[in-house]
């Protein structure tokens, strides 16, 4: 069978330009996130990809008109057999009016050795290569012993955790494999959590009884909840130096662990003392921490902060935290992936990339993140490993080097190859 493993390798070479055409097909769907809402002829085009390679489909709307899609190989010794997700986001970032493209970033470009559209990098790419090596396995006759299964979702780029929607519904394997952005690099990563920090007043005030308020003998107990903010705000700047002295991980620049306030809304209008101020604030942390963790940490601190005011005393802040979409309710939660290079299936990837390209491979961590963590959260063994470089990633005429997608396509059919083969 290592024989024909081989010859397979050897069409990925000779088949360049089918791999090309797939990937710019793909490109062509217009699956901007934001607006979302657009993925459904792009998803039926892998529901019908896998269908017609003896995959069972399961496909179904997380929002209308943004369906997931999960296909799933039954392995012919499934009992004594590794099994695998193929897990990849449909989804690609928006496009601004204002971006100077060379073309339409949904008319795929190819030249110099490149693919551009959007999407080529993040992370159509990806789905390409793998769609592409599942192909080459099925023309080969070549039936796996371990359940292979593939997963198309959506909504990554703005926090809708289609992936998670795959977990909820029951599907797991001994490994998940995220094919998203990595430059060819074995990546774990860290999470992100986004958060509201409110101050607001019990009651409100004219613009006119200010005087009243800003010294001790105005006997007005009262507070503008904007300048209140900027004390939260200071202590959030205190918190986030001391996790950069005190917390690191291998792989990450100190500070790497940052509190950034976002987006700040406040006041009613010129007329009011502001009795209300919000401030959306986003959070990474690093793979061995977790959202719970950090979010106790912030909470714990502001409010030790607030204690040293006497208004904020009297009306501390509030803290809504995560939430399911950035565009439904303005939050988003991705939990942090850490990866075992112990681990049977890391070092699998890793000889299958060593053999198959004749190079070491990078084991390390990911400067962005992923629908990677949802797997580790279920308890899943996962890694990132796909095609693609984070500067061109959401950047104008993004795109993604042929050879590279080329050479990621012959390490992922290696992969599902060994690891399907691979005993419990």
């Amino acid at each position: 069978m290592k024989s024909d493993l081989l010859e397979l390798l050897k069409m990925v070479n000779q088949r360049q330009d089918e791999l090309v055409d797939l990937l710019s097909h793909l490109i062509r769907y217009k699956t901007p996130a934001p607006p979302a809402r657009n993925t459904e002829d792009a998803q039926q085009f892998i529901a019908n990809f896998l269908g017609e390679r003896g995959f069972a489909i399961d496909k179904w709307d997380v929002y209308p008109g943004d369906p997931n899609v999960v296909g799933v190989l039954k392995g012919k010794r499934s009992q004594e057999y590794q099994s695998l997700i193929v897990n990849g986001h449909m989804d690609v970032a928006e496009v601004s009016e204002t971006e100077e493209w060379e073309v339409d970033p949904f008319t795929p470009v190819v030249r110099d050795g490149v693919v551009i559209g959007r999407g080529a990098s993040d992370m159509k790419g990806g789905l390409a290569g793998a769609l592409f090596a599942i192909k080459l396995l099925h023309e080969a006759g070549i039936e796996l012993p371990g359940d292979l299964t593939f997963q198309s979702v959506i909504g990554e780029e703005v926090g809708e955790a289609g992936t998670l929607e795959c977990c909820k519904r029951g599907y797991t394997a001994d490994f998940a494999l995220v094919v998203d952005t990595s430059n060819l690099q074995i990546q774990g990563q860290g999470g992100v959590i986004t958060g509201w920090v409110t101050v607001k007043s019990k009651q409100t005030h004219h613009d006119a009884t200010r005087k009243s308020m800003i010294h001790a003998g105005g006997k007005l107990y009262g507070a503008s909840a904007i300048e209140k903010m900027m004390k939260i705000m200071q202590g959030l700047q205190d918190l986030e130096r001391h996790w950069s002295v005190m917390k690191s991980y291998p792989g990450y620049d100190p500070g790497t662990n940052t509190i950034n306030p976002a987006v700040i809304e406040g006041g009613r209008h010129a007329a009011f003392i502001a009795d209300e101020c919000r401030l959306w604030i986003t959070v990474h942390f690093y793979p061995n921490e977790t959202h719970e963790q950090v979010v106790k940490e912030i909470e714990e601190h502001i409010l030790h902060v607030a204690k040293a005011d006497p208004w904020l005393r009297e009306n501390p802040p509030t803290f809504e935290w995560g939430g399911s979409s950035m565009i439904v309710d303005r939050g988003e939660i991705f939990p942090s992936l850490e990866i075992d290079p112990e681990h049977q299936a890391i070092k699998t990837l890793m000889g299958c990339h060593e053999s198959t390209l004749k190079e070491q491979p990078v084991v390390g961590v990911s400067p962005t993140v992923t629908d990677g963590g949802w797997f580790g959260d279920a308890g899943i063994p996962a890694a990132i490993y796909g095609p693609g470089e984070l500067k061109h990633a959401h950047s104008i005429n993004e795109q993604v080097s042929i050879q590279q997608l080329v050479d990621y396509t012959k390490v992922v059919l290696t992969f599902i190859y060994e690891w399907s083969h691979t005993k419990k």
